[in-house]
């Protein structure tokens, strides 16, 4: 194994002590730290800390070597996940992800929302409390709760809504929010939602960073989610989601393709988000984890890009029990608390909070030992 150097991006939402705080670092950091990136995605890809080389360059130069004959197979000469830490102190854009499918073909006839020609479907596991939205509630509970603020310039939507066809009824209110938005509309639903305040207490709580964007109302159509600390939220293709406050570890398919559909300055394309959402009632957004042993749980999720892993070592064994991570091919280990070594029978590493480290194919079963907690991503 060995140890990575992962960069940081920096973004406007980001908390400028999340992640300081957990790589030991000074807080709060002179700029919001919104994103620890962990693998080999071309914008931003981790480094090999003694060799300093490039995680994507190591791959180019050995494929078969870092990620296996099959995995090459499966997936081309690319490690298909990233794992990030996401540290977020203000809400993110209303987003959601293409199918491999739709990705493939728009990327292939040069549509500008596309930058490359993958999927990117993602789950968020929270190590804080986590507030986030994810798919859509039932369109006539949203109607009923819309009609009651009163406000005229609502009609539509809720009319809209009342269609007893869901995946109709859905399309027909997101797209006449956003194909026509009117900021004067955002407004009033604002003040109508502030004046009543409790379970109508989002608007106006988005709106405080994103006043008039028509993303505000679109994000009321939406489940909010409020994780515990290790639940997650799955986010398939075609899930309509954004991120609001907490931080959380996140895997993903390694692609950079989003669809936005509000709550942002950057350019929404309202015919392609329509194209690609699923327009169907998401009745429980949580994912929680599943136990396969002492101290070890996963997420099961229905993709082929990744798996997730978590092990927590008890105090009392630290140094005497170690837990055995399940999974083969490239994998990275994330320790999100305390100290623990990784174990893959060639080159142990030991791994502090904040501290990653990449095994490539040819390693076996990694073993885990000492105090802490650690996450790890793989493919399945």
């Amino acid at each position: 194994m060995e140890l990575l150097d992962s960069p940081i991006r920096k973004y406007a939402w980001g908390s400028r002590s999340a992640i300081a705080a957990l790589q030991g670092r000074p807080s709060p950091a002179a700029e919001p730290e919104a994103e620890l990136w962990m693998g080999a995605h071309p914008a931003s890809p981790s480094r090999l800390a003694v060799s300093g080389t490039s995680l994507v360059d190591a791959i180019a130069a050995d494929p078969e070597g870092l990620l296996g004959a099959s995995g090459v197979a499966r997936f081309g000469p690319r490690l298909p996940f990233l794992l990030k830490v996401l540290a977020a102190a203000q809400p993110l854009s209303l987003q959601a992800h293409p199918t491999l499918a739709q990705a493939r073909e728009a990327h292939a006839a040069g549509h500008p929302s596309y930058v490359d020609a993958w999927h990117k479907p993602e789950m968020l596991v929270a190590l804080t409390d986590f507030d986030a939205l994810c798919g859509f509630r039932d369109p006539a509970v949203t109607a009923a709760d819309l009609a009651a603020l009163d406000v005229a310039g609502l009609e539509e939507t809720v009319g809209a809504l009342r269609q007893q066809d869901k995946a109709a009824a859905l399309h027909d209110a997101v797209r006449g929010l956003l194909g026509k938005p009117d900021s004067r509309l955002v407004d009033e639903v604002v003040a109508a939602c502030a004046a009543r305040g409790g379970a109508y207490s989002l608007a106006p709580e988005l709106a405080e960073q994103y006043p008039g964007d028509a993303g505000v109302i679109v994000a009321m159509l939406l489940n909010r989610v409020r994780l515990r600390p290790g639940e997650a939220v799955w986010m398939p293709a075609g899930n309509l989601h954004a991120y609001l406050r907490g931080v959380g570890v996140e895997i993903m398919a390694a692609s950079d393709n989003v669809l936005r559909g509000g709550l942002t300055p950057k350019h929404v394309d309202v015919d392609e988000l329509l194209r690609v959402l699923r327009f169907e009632v998401l009745d429980d957004p949580v994912t929680r984890p599943v136990d396969l042993g002492p101290g070890l749980v996963t997420w099961p999720v229905p993709v082929e890009d990744f798996t997730l892993h978590r092990a927590v070592l008890d105090p009392a064994d630290a140094g005497t029990t170690a837990v055995r991570l399940p999974g083969g091919g490239p994998r990275i280990v994330l320790c999100v608390r305390g100290a623990v070594r990784i174990d893959d029978g060639v080159v142990p590493v030991t791994l502090a909070a904040g501290e990653a480290a990449f095994a490539p194919a040819s390693r076996g079963a990694l073993a885990v030992s000492g105090e802490g907690e650690v996450f790890q991503a793989a493919t399945p």
